[in-house]
This record gives structure tokens, sequence and C-alpha cells, in this order.
């Protein structure tokens, strides 16, 4: 019973917090009403940023977070923090070069931030080498900090002691989960060992950015399309470099088909093997990043109307039960990104009985 009202905190807690974004966004710059200002106001939660900002005083102008390095290379190695540009108001200066924050990237200008555009609105401007650590990749370096803290607290305990102590006692059956419903049905008994540390990486990495996604620090990392490409992209890496030789044949030149149909089935296959991690990359970033549409714009109804205290009970309501969604698709996207590439792994190491498949050929044609 303490828990779960903790765990109702949390959720009232968090929808609090969208709504305050939205009353702090009224006081930087006016009434947020308007469906565009609303949409702009949601495309600018979900994107990434040089800086955190928790909030913003509308009357002078100050805005409460911390800034991030800015790392760039242009003729040399530029090093400096983003409060150099103001939240992208002003213009940066380093080492004699100036630079300017224009839709979420950084160009070369002059003094003045002049940016010239071309076609279609797009600045003409030329763009420095940009390795700067964003508010994605700064949340990403935390989230690694944080599994190396608990399962290497994990593993001391099993030094000197079988049975976990303190937070180990909580991941002790996440991962026991991991390994027999998620590693062994689909990689198998034999091999499921060799592939244990990134389905666990990848479900612990996957589930605390979802989590953190839906806490006021405004990220949104597994809704990044980058950010899922990557992780798909190590799955298919790993898929395709452990797979046996069984795994290609099938590919290539598949077993108890007649040879014009291995010809035409060659293609397809091999298109099968980019599909896979494609289908990975969108159902991540589709999902939370919908989760994330849906709650603000709940949230948002509440200032659409002309009676802010009219709306805000109904629009809470919605917001904290599609908070509570939020809260079970973080975990079911970490599971389901889990299982399917244990899955993929599996079929790309499993043993084929050649007389089976031929025999089950021959009666199906």
């Amino acid at each position: 019973m303490h828990n779960f009202s903790i765990a109702k905190f949390i959720l009232v807690l968090l929808v609090f917090c969208s709504l305050s974004t939205f009353a702090k966004a009224e006081s930087d710059g006016g009434a947020v009403s308007s469906k565009s200002e609303i949409d702009a106001y949601i495309d600018h939660h979900l994107q990434d940023s040089y800086d955190y900002n928790f909030w913003s005083d509308g009357e002078t102008g100050e805005h409460f977070g911390f800034p991030l390095p800015i790392i760039l290379i242009d003729d040399g190695l530029k090093v400096f923090l983003s409060s150099k540009f103001h939240h992208g108001e002003t213009v940066a200066e380093a080492d004699g070069e100036y630079y300017k924050i224009y839709h979420g990237k950084i160009y070369k200008t002059d003094a003045e931030g002049t940016i010239t555009l071309g076609e279609e609105n797009h600045p003409t401007n030329s763009k420095p080498l940009d390795f700067s650590i964003t508010k994605n990749v700064a949340t990403m370096i935390l989230t690694s900090i944080l599994l190396l803290f608990m399962f290497g607290g994990l593993a001391k305990n099993y030094k000197h002691s079988k049975l976990p102590k303190g937070f180990g006692r909580v991941l002790e059956p996440l991962v026991i989960y991991v390994r027999d419903d998620i590693a062994i049905p689909n990689i198998g008994e034999k091999k499921y060992r060799n592939f244990m540390g990134f389905l666990l990486t990848v479900f612990f990495f996957i589930w605390i950015l979802n989590l953190l996604g839906m806490t006021p620090l405004g990220v949104n990392v597994t809704g990044n399309i980058a950010v899922t490409a990557c992780l798909a992209l190590f799955t298919y890496v790993i898929t395709q470099f452990s797979a046996n030789k069984e795994y290609w044949k099938h590919i290539f030149w598949m077993p108890g088909v007649p040879v014009l149909m291995k010809i035409i089935l060659i293609p397809i296959e091999l298109l099968g093997t980019l599909t896979k991690p494609f289908a990975l990359m969108i159902r991540l970033f589709a999902n939370i990043t919908a989760g994330h549409v849906v709650i603000m714009s709940l949230i948002a109804l509440i200032f659409v109307g002309n009676n802010i205290y009219a709306d805000t009970s109904i629009s809470l309501l919605l917001a904290l039960f599609i908070s509570v969604i939020e809260l079970l698709v973080a975990f079911l996207q970490a599971y389901i990104f889990t299982m399917l590439s244990a899955l993929f792994i599996g079929l790309a190491v499993e043993e084929h009985d050649h007389a089976h498949d031929e025999h089950a050929t021959k009666e199906i044609i």
C-alpha cells in the first residue's frame, strides 16, 4: 500500500510538471493558445537541445537550468559552454570565429549572426563538424553510468554471497526474467550466454531512457530516430556476424526448393535481413514519440479553452491516465526490442534439419 501511494504521487508529479511547462511557455512569450503555438511547443519538447532548461522567468527572461559542452571542429578544435548562445538568442564567439544556433543546428556566421537562406529557405552558411554533448547525449551518458553502477554493485555482491543485497534484489528478478523468458526461449540453452550481455544492456538501457523521458528533464532520447537506428544497427551487426553457415545457406541457396525459385528468393531473403532492424527502429521511435505527443496534447487542452479551471480537471485526468499507460509502454517497448533482438539472433544461430526441411518442402509441393 505504501509503494502504491508513492507511485500515485510520482504520476501526479509528472502531470504537474507537464502542466508547468505550458504555464512556463505562457509566461515566456504570451498565451500558448493557438494550434500552431501548441504544435511548435510540442515539437520543441521532442527535439534535442544544447542545454537543459527547466523553466524560464517571463518577466526577466532568465533561464533556469545548466549548459552543456559545445565541441566543434572548424580550423581547429573549439570547445566552450552552450551558455554562450544564451538558448539560441545570441551569437557565440570562439577563437575569433562566430557561431549561431538556427533551427537546432550550429552554423558559422559573422558577429551580427547573419544567416543566409537559399532555395526552400535552407541556410547556406557553412556548418562546423559538431561533436557537442547535447541533452540526449548527456542523458545517455547518465544512463550508462547508472547501468555500470547498478550492475557493478550486483556483480560485487555475487563475489561474496549468492544472494544480492540492497537494490540488487530488484535487479536480480529482472535479469532472471530476461534470461528465462527472452534469451533461452529464442536463442536456446546452448548459445544464449553469448548474447546475455547485449540483451541485458539493451533492455535496461531502453527502459531507463524511457522512464527518464517522463521526468521534468524533458528528454526524448528513444523518440530520436538516430538513437533507435543505432540500437537497431547493433542488433543487425550482432545477428549477421553471429550467423552460422546454415543461416546464410537459407538466404543464398535455400535447401529443398527448385533452382529457379532459389534464384528468385535470394533478393527477397536479403531484403528480409534489412527489414527486421528497420522494424525495430520504427517501432521504438514511433511508440515513444506518440506517447509524448499525446500527453503534451492533453495538457495543452487546458490552455486552449477560455476557462482554464473548467478544462483542468478533465485534462489532468486524461493526462494521468495516459501517464499510467506510458509507464507500461516504457517497459513494454524495452521488452519488445529485446525480445525481437533475441528472436533475430536465435534465427541466425539455430541449427537446421535439412532432411526435415526437404521432406516438408516436398509435401507442400
